[in-house]
């Protein structure tokens, strides 16, 4: 992509940050829409008139001020891959806010057997072995596929808790 110049950028002309910022409110759209090509090299998006004004807001400040240090980058980045993994794509939720509590023990009854499963905080343990979910513990007992937190009574058929 070829590099257009800032013309922003260290101009003695260059009104304040606050002046420039407090502008942005009054700036016609197409405006914006050429700062923004001035500020990012890159074509606008096609969002709305607030978003222009609040990420341009942004990359004002940024470009006078400078840009997040290192060490925030780095840990944006690692809250990031917590939540979304190496990929990007969002971890499924796996009923967190409704989970039992670490520790608690589940018993189903199943063909006259009591089976017993121990909640641990990252997964569930069934005859001395780790299970990433109530459903497989659910398949290991009945040998078919089950909703694990129906077959244990945790919520009803219809996804009720």
């Amino acid at each position: 992509m070829m590099k257009t110049e800032n013309r922003y950028a260290s101009h003695p002309a260059t009104p304040s940050v606050l002046a420039r910022l407090a502008a942005l409110k009054t700036t016609p759209t197409m405006e914006l829409k050429q700062q923004w090509r001035d500020l990012f090299e890159t074509e606008p998006p096609p969002y709305n008139r607030r978003f222009l004004e609040s990420r341009l807001a942004y990359r004002i400040q940024e470009l006078a001020y400078g840009g997040l240090k290192p060490e925030t980058v780095a840990r944006l980045e690692a809250l990031g891959e917590e939540l979304f993994g190496k990929n990007g794509k969002p971890k499924r939720s796996r009923d967190v806010e409704h989970r039992p509590i670490a520790g608690t023990r589940l018993i189903r009854e199943w063909n006259g057997i009591d089976h017993v499963v121990t909640v641990r905080p990252e997964d569930f343990e069934y005859q001395g072995r780790p299970y990433k979910s109530l459903s497989a513990v659910a398949r290991a007992i009945t040998g078919t596929r089950w909703n694990g937190w129906v077959f244990f009574g945790l919520r009803n058929q219809r996804g009720r808790s």
